[in-house]
């Protein structure tokens, strides 16, 4: 298989840890802060509003823009190959395994948006409603970026239960984006996007995927996407579902693992950071930190992830495992999921996004962001240190409490296998089926 590279393997290896990916998104947002609050902060302002691209293809659009629509749909191509492997051949394969971390996630969505709903309606400011995504989303990077440093010693099952629980979180927030922050559709445009998408399938299953054709046609995706009014970065997630997630001609290896394996790089070291720095710049210079805090939408929005989500995946958890014969996976008990539970807290890249969608104005965009901020630095401090003490105590012979004992795990922090593909131990029979 042809394959695209980016120069120096050290260097494409740092890039796919997910250490690496969070420290690079949190320089670039700290660097979008600094700067914005800043006596050059207009400087930063007109680098944001600057225009490029052709007119004529309806593509003049802000830098801010073209990393919101553009470089993000890199990060949710990601997305899509990782969401179409752990339904084919991974831990969303088996409906028994995978209910739990996806009924947590429908729960760390529903109550976060009620609690959003409720505090911006109970303080009278109605306009601030369409918002109410806003801290249903959880960060994948960041979220496994800290799971990976303070998690340390906790059995890999973990991981993966918060790996499932968050490509479903993020599946649900690219959904709500497409049908709640779509003004209008171009069905035309639209239908010529899913036989692009359609085509990139083709392309992705023969014997020798052709990358040469294939990047044309996912661009030629992702433009009548953006034609048809639907947020281009929805192409992303669909394009990268089309890549097989098992062997085919012959091959050992499941194409989504080496096609994750090539653009993650590209989507971690280049397409986040740049997303996050022109997302992250809010001024809060001259006593207005304290005036965006305490707006109803920002309330809202911490509430939501710090406490939403945390009741909300929790309490989801205890019920489905309490109630029903659902029990969570090998090697993970009820008291895991608190720090877990914190980690989906950490909204930041897709609730930037929403942001950036749900309001017209400066005023409400500006207190959302900054609340998703510190919201998202909130529920990671807690979620550490909670890892921490989670990591420290000591594990019963039966987790999850389903009257059979665990089984050894991996833990967090051990060596990966050689060939880097992020797999639990169950994956392999689904890879090579």
């Amino acid at each position: 298989m042809t394959t695209i590279t980016v120069p120096g393997a050290r260097v494409r290896r740092m890039l796919r840890q997910e250490t690496t990916s969070g420290v690079l998104l949190l320089v670039a947002a700290l660097a979008a802060i600094v700067w914005a609050n800043t006596p050059w902060r207009d400087g930063y302002a007109a680098l944001s509003e600057t225009v490029v691209g052709p007119a004529a293809l309806h593509l003049d659009l802000s830098l801010a823009t073209w990393a919101a629509d553009g470089l993000l749909a890199i990060f949710f191509f990601v997305v899509g190959v990782e969401l179409k492997h752990e339904i084919v051949a991974g831990a969303l394969r088996d409906p028994r395994q995978a209910a739990v971390p996806v009924l947590a996630a429908i729960g760390g969505m529903a109550l976060p948006a009620v609690i959003f709903a409720t505090v911006v309606l109970a303080m009278g400011d109605v306009g601030a409603a369409s918002g109410w995504a806003i801290p249903t989303a959880t960060d994948i990077a960041f979220a496994l970026a800290i799971l990976a440093v303070f998690g340390r010693g906790l059995p890999v099952p973990l991981r993966t239960f918060l790996l499932t629980l968050a490509v479903v979180d993020d599946l649900l927030a690219i959904t709500v984006i497409a049908v709640f922050y779509t003004a209008s559709i171009d069905l035309l445009a639209l239908a010529g996007a899913l036989v692009a998408v359609a085509v990139f399938g083709v392309l992705a299953r023969l014997r020798r995927m052709p990358w040469w054709a294939m990047i044309p046609v996912a661009l030629v995706a992702w433009w009548l996407m953006h034609e048809a009014g639907v947020h281009a970065t929805v192409a992303g997630v669909l394009l990268g579902a089309t890549i097989p997630a098992r062997a085919v001609h012959g091959e050992t290896e499941a194409r989504t693992h080496r096609v994750e394996h090539v653009v993650r790089p590209i989507s971690s070291g280049i397409a986040l950071p740049i997303f996050a720095f022109f997302a992250a710049g809010v001024t809060v210079v001259g006593g207005s930190a304290g005036a965006l805090l305490t707006q109803p939408v920002a309330l809202g929005i911490m509430l939501g992830l710090v406490v939403g989500k945390l009741l909300g995946v929790l309490g989801v958890t205890i019920l489905v495992t309490r109630l029903t014969p659902l029990r969570l996976p090998d090697g993970i008990g009820i008291r895991d999921l608190r720090p877990i539970a914190l980690l989906t807290g950490i909204g930041f890249t897709v609730s930037l996004l929403i942001a950036a969608l749900s309001f017209p104005d400066a005023v409400h965009t500006d207190a959302a962001k900054l609340a998703v901020l510190v919201a998202s630095t909130t529920a990671a401090i807690l979620a550490a240190v909670d890892l921490r003490r989670d990591a420290r105590r000591a594990r019963s012979r039966d987790m999850n409490e389903d009257g059979v004992p665990d089984r050894p795990w991996p833990l967090i922090g051990d060596p990966e296998p050689a060939s880097g593909a992020r797999v639990n131990p169950d994956d392999t029979a689904g890879e090579r089926a």
